[in-house]
């Protein structure tokens, strides 16, 4: 009895000393903006270090956040680049001392293909927040879905023998901002290409064009039939961002 007396008494202490620490997560796509609600969020995940043991997860949920403000505003020091509806998730940890902890975000989580798992590590101080633009953590990368030819796609010899054979993919940056032709985000700085494979070996390389928002074509001639397999590639050398899709399809007589 007396044990569980000196339990109970324990646990009361430890709720009384314990401290709401309020963290704020963000998740930024590289050169460009933040990830949020529009593509399904970043999922956070806080852990103490010490014993791995989590202390909060969530999404990231809200805005990408203020064009004009983040992209084509000068930075100085201490200006923030987020306002009250841009993308984020509010730890909320209890803790009654000095703790270590590590923070990962997985993003874009709704698209598997193309995620990308990024840590910290930080002491947390009981009762001081840390808000504002808060922790920001850089995702790097894009976001390519091939649209044609389609996964595992069927194709007979005698519909496209000595015809331009189209490829066509779907490319934006890690948040969702679209790419266009002198925009925010150039499709002139980008280079996108696709690294076509026929039965595992090496064929040709497609170059790939931007066509109107987000959407990059190519065509080629495919007058042979196996398996094939396409590799498409986005580079922005200035930023060092890059992306890959593949997709296999067969083409038989």
């Amino acid at each position: 009895m007396k044990a569980l007396l000196l339990t109970f008494t324990l646990l009361c202490n430890l709720a009384v000393y314990a401290v709401e620490t309020k963290v704020m997560i963000r998740a930024k796509a590289r050169d460009a903006k933040f990830i949020g609600s529009s593509l399904g969020g970043a999922y956070v995940i806080v852990r103490n270090k010490a014993n791995q043991q989590i202390l909060a997860e969530g999404k990231t949920t809200g805005s990408t956040g203020n064009t004009e403000l983040i992209m084509k505003t000068p930075k100085t020091r201490a200006i923030s680049i987020a306002d009250e509806k841009t993308a984020g998730f509010v730890a909320k940890i209890d803790i009654e001392e000095p703790t270590f902890v590590s923070i990962e975000v997985v993003s874009p989580y709704n698209l598997k293909q193309v995620q990308a798992t990024v840590t910290t590590e930080l002491w947390l101080i009981p009762g001081k927040h840390i808000l504002g633009d808060g922790i920001v953590l850089e995702i790097p990368g894009f976001i390519i879905d091939i649209l044609k030819p389609r996964t595992h796609q069927y194709i007979s010899l005698k519909d496209i023998k000595d015809k331009p054979f189209q490829f066509q993919a779907n490319v934006v940056m890690m948040c969702g901002c679209v790419i266009d032709k002198g925009g925010v985000w150039n499709s002139e700085d980008m280079e996108v290409k696709g690294i076509l494979k026929k039965d595992g070996k090496y064929l040709k390389e497609v170059k790939m064009s931007w066509i109107s928002t987000n959407l990059f074509e190519g065509s080629d001639f495919i007058n042979t039939p196996g398996n094939y397999e396409l590799i498409l590639y986005a580079y922005d050398e200035k930023t060092g961002n890059t992306g890959i899709d593949k997709v296999n399809y067969v083409v038989f007589e």
